[in-house]
């Protein structure tokens, strides 16, 4: 009896981290099993009986389904359920159901979780294929040259239709569209030559810039009437994944042509059209066929195909041929330091030497690599594990300060900043503690620098480490430490820290004797600096090993600060810790006081750092509440702090006069500690547009709660630039907004003024909760909303016009496109006025009901008939 393998692996957002202890159940015809995923986020295959081979390679097939159907539901407490219907498993083949675990907050308990249906599959139900080739007169936009996306934005729908726009990777999204269009039982041959074309036909799309240059904000849509089949959240086949990661770099193209040729297909039996006939391509396979040559039958003999290494954010193009034990270089470099950022997320991995030598224990390295990713695990890495490794990567770095579980203030102020003084031979104090530290993690993954002692002294070891970064990262190599040493120093130690995609974060695990590597180093450096100010702590040697000295330290750090004395470094160690660090890092300590310890009265006129102390905590809580001020951290009490305290006072219930006693200290500290404490599932509380514009030298917690979103749709999209997550706005932040401007169709001012805060909040707040169902609200497309809409509107109800002028223009050569940012501006108010006029209505540029009703009646005029 045949059988198929369904293989569980469950992931973070973008396979960024593998997710532990999720219960999947699966439930098929007769058939029922649990499955638990491990440290690895892999679960135990599970077996199904499923139909014939023979039955998916036979053409006429209209009776019996070759594959197995199956459902899972998969979950974890405090994460979002995952449920997948329709599931398909053929004979002898491998079925990928890959769960995306995304932590569930207090807003998306009221957000529809909808299961992910997989329809049955086009070669047996009809309706693959690709849209017909285009014959639009109007000249598309072109690229300057030809690139392999990072992401792909997918319209769920027709291009008017009001559906959901998802980005995927692009590797991702062409294995789904293969699972979706082509059986895996098929040969290699017809599989590969089936995958060239849908990578061509969507290179094409992204090649012409087929949909933005018509005003959408997307690449290509799911509709086999206009592109191709795409189902998002699909289960799809191993196979799909593996010849996918081999050839997604290539295209087809005509000799003599640059463009990527648009691959037109289909499944030849229910559907004709003059180009590939899928069902053909296994009889070419049979015959012995190449791919090249199964195309050239279809598409011409000038067909070809190309590879290119134009890769988006990709850290460096594969070296042209596999890396195995033995070699050395700079390529083996490059994945020595990649696999160890890795490791940090994947910690099963195994930490390497970064010294550019494939040794035996990179190629270990490199076969659990392979395992955990399916592919073949031989210890080499060819091009497909190459790109693999480059995908992985990047996918836990851009997850590193902005994850799926949220965003979060840490409050640190001063933790990187310069502080004005340049450090040399003969400095001392906790400065050059900070640097040592830095550079002594830098070390751990750059053999070119050297480790050296955290002890607070400029010596000749530390002018040598510092001269060593100096040179590998292109400085003056001066061996002092001036601020744009320190910067670089900082931002390379910031990019490769985070443990938990949050700096700074909780391991998740309790660190005690015996434990070692980064975690360690950093409680044994946080130990160090509180020994700075509170002198009966222990000193320590940072040196990442978890001995009875850093035991005997965490034991005198918990009495004093009044924990349970047991040596371990669990999770209220590990905040108390961080809090003592980052407030002595900010200057807000004295040596006779802990944090949160009461000062006694604070009122108007008062000074010194118990005042510096209460604005920090002010400071964090205005991030979070918008009623409370930001102030800033200068250890003066004067009207702004007394303005603060007021506002506080009234939000916690207290009596309001603006004086710190006891009560309001200790509320205040409360509520500080609970949010610095929460971790990254903190939620930041919706702001209004603060009245005024954004501009550089803005301040307070209108810029934090809109840098958040800027950073969303950076993470989303990749012309747009993620500044960083402050309460000031910077150059950085007007560079972003400018970027986020250009995507939305709003003048690039680099200002956030009301029209561009409205439209950032609403694609953010889109991309973190979704768009609603297209099938479920589809009669909402048709109902007038009730008010008239003009230039200066916002919403849903403009994204409904935008597209139906889009749709209309799509089709009907010559006419105006606008930008479907739900903002209705001139372009807008144009095409509405020509509308009008088709329509023999007063142009007004005003949607009232009749020319709502006009527009929708005018997108279809022009519409293509199904394929």
């Amino acid at each position: 009896m045949a059988t198929g393998i369904l293989r569980i692996q469950a992931f973070a957002a973008r396979q960024s981290a593998p997710v532990e202890g999720v219960t999947v159940n699966i439930v098929g015809d007769g058939f029922t099993a649990a499955r638990m995923t491990d440290a690895e986020g892999n679960a135990a295959d599970v077996t199904l009986t499923a139909p014939d081979c023979a039955l998916s390679l036979e053409e006429d097939n209209t009776t019996r389904l070759p594959y197995a159907v199956c459902s899972l539901t998969a979950s974890k407490a405090g994460y979002r359920t995952v449920r997948i219907q329709g599931i398909q498993v053929f004979a002898g083949q491998v079925t990928l159901a890959q769960p995306e675990m995304i932590p569930e907050t207090e807003e998306d308990r009221d957000v529809e979780n909808p299961p992910i249906v997989i329809p049955p599959h086009p070669l047996f139900a009809g309706g693959g294929g690709s849209g017909r080739a285009p014959a639009d007169p109007c000249a598309p936009r072109v690229l300057d040259r030809v690139i392999i996306p990072k992401n792909i934005t997918v319209h769920l729908g027709k291009p008017a239709a009001l559906a959901r726009n998802v980005t995927v990777s692009f590797r991702r999204y062409i294995a789904n569209v293969a699972s979706s269009e082509v059986y895996p039982t098929w040969p290699e041959s017809a599989l590969r030559a089936n995958i060239h074309c849908q990578i061509s036909l969507a290179l094409n799309r992204i090649y012409t810039e087929w949909y933005p240059s018509r005003g959408y904000s997307f690449n290509i849509t799911n509709s086999t009437s206009y592109d191709q089949y795409y189902v998002h959240g699909r289960t799809v086949f191993d196979v799909m994944v593996r010849l996918t990661d081999d050839i997604f770099n290539t295209y087809l193209r005509k000799t003599g042509t640059v463009n990527p040729y648009y691959s037109e297909y289909c499944d030849g039996k229910s559907v004709t059209c003059p180009g590939l006939k899928q069902w053909g391509t296994v009889t070419l396979a049979k015959q012995g066929k190449t791919p090249l040559q199964i195309l050239k039958y279809y598409y011409g003999s000038n067909i070809e195909i190309v590879r290119t290494n134009n890769i988006q954010a990709i850290p460096q193009s594969y070296p042209g041929s596999p890396l195995r034990q033995g070699d050395s270089g700079t390529a083996v470099f490059t994945l020595q330091r990649q696999l160890n950022r890795i490791a940090k997320d994947y910690p099963f991995i195994g930490k390497l030497t970064v010294d550019g030598v494939f040794g035996p224990r990179m190629a270990s390295t490199v076969k659990t690599f392979q395992r955990q990713f399916n592919l073949t695990a031989d210890g080499v890495v060819g091009r497909q594990t190459w790109y693999k490794i480059s995908y992985i990567y990047v996918s836990v770095k851009d997850l590193a300060e902005l994850t799926s579980e949220g965003e979060t203030s840490s409050g640190t102020l001063s933790d990187g900043s310069w502080g004005g003084t340049a450090l040399r031979t003969g400095s001392t104090g906790s400065a050059v503690e900070q640097v040592q530290f830095w550079l002594n993690t830098l070390a751990q993954y750059e053999s070119a620098l050297p480790s050296l002692a955290v002890d607070g002294r400029y010596g000749a070891a530390t002018a040598s480490a510092v001269r060593a970064f100096q040179r590998r990262y292109g400085l003056t190599v001066d061996g002092v430490v001036g601020r744009e040493t320190w910067n670089a120093i900082y931002n390379e130690f910031r990019s490769i820290q985070s443990d938990n995609g949050t700096p700074n974060a909780y391991p998740g695990t309790a660190l005690r004797e015996g434990a070692s590597g980064q975690n360690v180093r950093l409680v044994q450096f946080w130990l160090k600096i509180a020994h700075t100010v509170y002198s009966r702590l222990n000193d320590l040697t940072v040196d990442g090993k978890f001995g009875a000295a850093t035991t005997a330290a965490v034991k005198r750090f918990q009495t004093y600060f009044g924990l349970t004395s047991d040596g371990v470094v669990g999770r209220t160690t590990w905040n108390k810790l961080y809090e003592v660090y980052n407030d002595i890092a900010n200057k807000l300590l004295s040596s006779s006081l802990r944090p949160g310890e009461y000062p006694g009265i604070l009122r108007r006129g008062s000074s010194g750092t118990a005042v510096r102390e209460l604005q920090f905590y002010l400071y964090l809580l205005s991030a979070y509440e918008s009623s409370i001020p930001a102030v800033g951290i200068d250890g003066s009490f004067g009207a702004a702090t007394e303005n603060a305290v007021r506002a506080y006072q009234r939000f916690a219930g207290l009596t309001v006069d603006g004086i710190v006693g006891r009560a309001t200290w200790e509320s205040l500290y409360g509520k500080a500690s609970a949010l610095r404490s929460s971790g990254p599932v903190v939620t930041l509380k919706r702001l209004p547009y603060p009245g005024q514009p954004l501009t550089v030298g803005s301040e307070g917690s209108d810029v934090l709660y809109y840098t958040i979103l800027l950073r969303r749709i950076a993470y989303y999209f990749e012309s747009v630039e993620a500044p960083p997550l402050a309460t000031g706005y910077t150059g950085e932040t007007a560079a972003a907004t400018r970027s986020a401007q250009a995507l939305l169709g709003l003048p690039e001012t680099g200002i956030a003024d009301a029209e561009t805060w409205t439209a950032v909040e609403a694609l953010s707040l889109q991309l973190a909760t979704g768009m609603p169902n297209p099938d479920r609200d589809a009669a909402r497309e048709m109902a007038y909303p009730g008010r008239a809409m003009k230039e200066g509107s916002v919403g849903p109800d403009v994204m409904q016009i935008e597209q139906w002028i889009n749709g209309r223009a799509n089709l009907c050569c010559g006419e105006g496109f606008v930008r479907d940012n739900s903002s209705f501006g001139p372009a807008e108010t144009v095409a509405v006025k020509a509308a009008q006029a088709r329509a023999g209505l007063q142009q007004t540029g005003t949607v009232g009901r009749e020319t709502w009703a006009a527009l929708r009646a005018q997108s279809c005029a022009c519409d293509l008939e199904e394929g």
